[in-house]
């Protein structure tokens, strides 16, 4: 407990130093702040990462030293686990190691979610760690990121409503959440130099709105900058980024932290508002020491950087529970739930699934079966304290029913021989459990994907298994979406994604029927790497990843150029089926500002008990600009016992229907009908209804002196003024001035050039501006926007 008030806080930093400033703003080693002993300041203690804890003692504790600590942090990124128990932990604490955010998203669980921030807080307190660095939420903008695996989604709504009850969770714990990577750290390639580049209406509406959706419903005591370049602006030392949208914008309060080595100009960061530069860095203290001495950063940015620092210690400090003790079976538990309620059944040919509880022989194939995959690498791996290998919980579950299961691994000193038993097997079993994975030690921090091929040889062998067995089961781990060349040959498939150390459990429980699967895509999966959105432009050259999709990530781009996906998004079948009904909406017309509640009857119309993950799309019917055919705009989870009818109510802020406009500068309504839809996956619509939106007419577009002079006449103002200028300059009378009017409404070439063309005679450029701010103001823009 560290128990100060504001007033005290705020003479602290009055009586510090310049020196003891620049410490308080830099990194202690690699996970801690820096202590100010003097003035009885305490250190917090962080680390990675958000579906497990990562708590090495001899990094945390161990000598503060720029090289030793460098070499340490390199240590940690380059690990490779290959995602099993059996990867090189030596020094790190045993935590619960739960689905990775590609996985447990699928849940569309936000009380999931904040179990598993509750979790994560219980593990902190019990290893002392003060600030957990997550929930990480960069858009899944291609399958191919190598740290797709630890993010939510394609789509911008589900990510922050994850992340929000992720840190809820968290912080109403005692432990602070650091949401990262802001922003646009899409791609892992050349992840320090690479600049992201694209429009400001898809930063807004795609890469920034998850951000602000989290931090408006649940302020996070901290938020990341990022490694990449913004538009070629390094993300960490970006002023737009961290001040005008985050602060400004966002009224954003918290702690604004750089990744690990981020920073590279410490005086620009410090301007841009990036307050704590971690880790520590000798030659970076040294740089924001000179640039406070010669004027560059001004003393009072640094001390409004301290007091933020200080406030988050106080809050931290606040939550600490020295006596905490973590209940691992517990969370255990939850891990093993997690993944049930995740894990998705893409398909089910013939109710293969679930298995039938009568003798019979089970074959077994893959290594995955008794290595589990189940999480990436990177700073984020986790130690896990157990794990549930598929192969023991499946023979544990059919020896219930006297089940013979046979094991067939794939790797040894002959693979092709081990490929050719795996076969003869099948052919003698009555069903098959394929375990494929995507290659190990390949993507993750630092690494993208080059394809999405599975492992080599295991697209080939599952075709193969299949042509002898016609019940064929093809359970994947996978860090994102992956093609599936033989998916017409088998009839089941389940995507367990990286869904932690209760994996295995949770894969036997789904196979044998006593969980119904209820998991749903977060992500779009094409036919094709070549039918992504990105794949034109990715990875970047010379230093510059273009976005050049725009706003049409995932299933808006799908949707818009009719591209038919593999899996679409929101897509997961169950054991039963599910019927949607007698859709309402509580209001006719919405105005910026109020909720729309919209609620329909779902009933079980099969004969097992499941959950029902209903989604809400809202679909534009006419817009000014051009806008996607639908986007996700609520959701939520049901659970349902058969024959059960239930009312589910989704409530949809208005502010959500509204799209931004780069010319305007801001969040607008299109006034008229928008479209709701209800749907169990984004191509399965149910039901359907309209809203009329309510919002006031916008100001014509801002005119300047190169506008078409067509669009003098999208008003009254514009042929009033122009005709009074040209009565006024020319002495022409109304008949005269009118005419011209109507001769300049039809030439294409710019403004000024157009009046002085029909006028026959000099007229300067600052007069035709003055005429043009008059019918500007007119219009409802202001001068000071005209400037902008």
């Amino acid at each position: 407990m560290w128990e100060v008030t504001d007033s005290e806080l705020q003479s602290i930093v009055a009586e510090m130093t310049v020196s003891e400033k620049v410490d308080l703003l830099s990194g202690n080693g690699l996970w801690k702040t820096s202590p100010n002993y003097r003035l009885n300041v305490p250190e917090i203690v962080m680390t990675d990462g958000t579906y497990g804890v990562r708590y090495q003692a001899d990094l945390i504790d161990g000598i503060n030293d720029d090289r030793a600590n460098l070499e340490q942090f390199l240590a940690i990124v380059n690990r490779r686990t290959e995602h099993t128990i059996e990867g090189d932990f030596s020094g790190t604490s045993p935590a619960t190691c739960f689905p990775n955010g590609s996985s447990f998203a699928c849940s569309w669980d936000i009380d999931l979610a904040r179990d598993l921030g509750a979790a994560l807080a219980s593990e902190c307190q019990a290893l002392g760690v003060n600030l957990l660095l997550g929930p990480g939420i960069n858009i899944r903008r291609t399958p191919l990121g190598g740290r797709s695996y630890e993010y939510y989604s394609e789509d911008p709504l589900m990510t922050g409503d994850i992340a929000a009850a992720v840190i809820s969770g968290l912080q109403d714990n005692g432990v602070g959440a650091s949401l990262k990577h802001f922003a646009c750290n899409n791609s892992e390639v050349q992840r320090t130099t690479m600049s992201s580049d694209l429009d400001e209406r898809s930063l807004r509406e795609i890469y920034l709105a998850g951000f602000e959706r989290a931090i408006r419903k649940s302020n996070p005591w901290t938020v990341m900058s990022s490694y990449n370049r913004l538009n070629g602006v390094q993300a960490a030392e970006n002023g737009w980024l961290l001040t005008k949208v985050l602060r400004d914008d966002w009224e954003y309060d918290g702690v604004v932290v750089s990744d690990w080595h981020g920073i590279k100009d410490r005086a620009a960061a410090a301007n841009a508002g990036n307050d704590l530069d971690m880790p520590a860095s000798k030659s970076r203290k040294r740089q924001l020491h000179a640039a406070i001495a010669n004027g560059d950063v001004k003393l009072t940015s640094i001390d409004q950087s301290c007091l933020r620092v200080l406030q988050l210690v106080r809050r931290v400090k606040a939550g600490e529970r020295r006596d905490a003790v973590c209940d691992f079976a517990g969370n255990h538990a939850l891990a093993r739930r997690m993944a049930a309620e995740s894990i998705v059944l893409l398909k089910n040919d013939d109710n293969v699934l679930p298995l039938t509880m009568k003798a019979g022989r089970i074959a077994v194939i893959g290594d995955a079966a008794t290595t589990p995959i189940f999480q990436g690498w990177g700073c984020a791996t986790t130690h896990p304290s157990r794990v549930d290998k598929p192969l023991d919980e499946i023979k544990t579950m059919a020896a219930a029913a006297g089940q013979d299961v046979q094991y067939f691994p794939l790797s040894g000193p002959d693979k092709a021989k081990l490929a050719e038993e795996a076969v003869n097997g099948a052919a003698e079993a009555n069903v098959v459990l394929f375990f494929a994975n995507t290659e190990n030690l390949y993507d993750g921090e630092g690494s993208d994907r080059t394809h999405l091929d599975l492992a080599e040889g295991q697209d080939e062998l599952i075709a193969r298994v299949a042509a002898v067995n016609q019940r064929t089961v093809v359970i994947v781990a996978s860090p994102d979406a992956i093609e599936m060349p033989w998916l017409s040959k088998v009839p089941c498939v389940l995507a367990t994604f990286f869904a932690g150390q209760g994996m295995g459990h949770a894969v036997a429980s789904i196979l044998f029927g006593a969980t119904n699967p209820s998991g749903k895509l977060t992500v779009t999966f094409p036919v094709r790497l070549e039918d992504t959105p990105a794949y034109l432009h990715y990875p970047g050259e010379n230093d510059r990843h273009t976005y050049s999709e725009g706003i049409y990530v995932g299933y808006r781009y799908y949707d818009r150029r009719r591209i038919q996906p593999l899996f679409p998004f929101g897509f997961g079948l169950t054991y039963t089926q599910f019927e949607y009904s007698d859709l309402q909406l509580d209001r006719t017309v919405a105005q910026d500002g109020d909720t729309l509640k919209v609620s329909f009857a779902v009933t079980n119309k099969g004969a097992m008990a499941g959950k029902e993950i209903c989604q809400l799309y809202g679909r534009p019917m006419k817009t000014r600009l051009h806008r996607p055919l639908r986007e996700l705009k609520g959701f939520a989870k049901v659970e349902l016992q058969p024959g059960e009818t239930r009312r589910v109510t989704i409530a949809v802020e208005a502010r959500d229907f509204r799209y931004f406009d780069p010319e305007h500068g801001g969040w607008l309504f299109d006034p008229g009908a928008f479209g709701i839809e209800i749907g169990a996956s984004s191509r399965d619509i149910r039901l359907k209804a309209e809203i009329v939106c309510d919002a006031p007419r916008l100001a014509p577009r801002r005119l300047t002196l190169e506008s078409q002079p067509f669009q003098l006449f999208e008003t009254p103002a514009g042929r009033e003024k122009l005709s009074a200028f040209f009565r006024r300059r020319l002495g022409l009378d109304d008949y005269g001035a009118d005419r011209l009017v109507t001769y300049c409404s039809e030439s294409f070439v710019g403004i000024h050039s157009t009046i002085e063309w029909f006028a026959g005679e000099t007229i300067a450029e600052s007069e035709v501006q003055q005429v043009i701010d008059e019918i500007n103001q007119a219009n409802g823009w202001t001068l000071d926007r005209d400037a902008a």
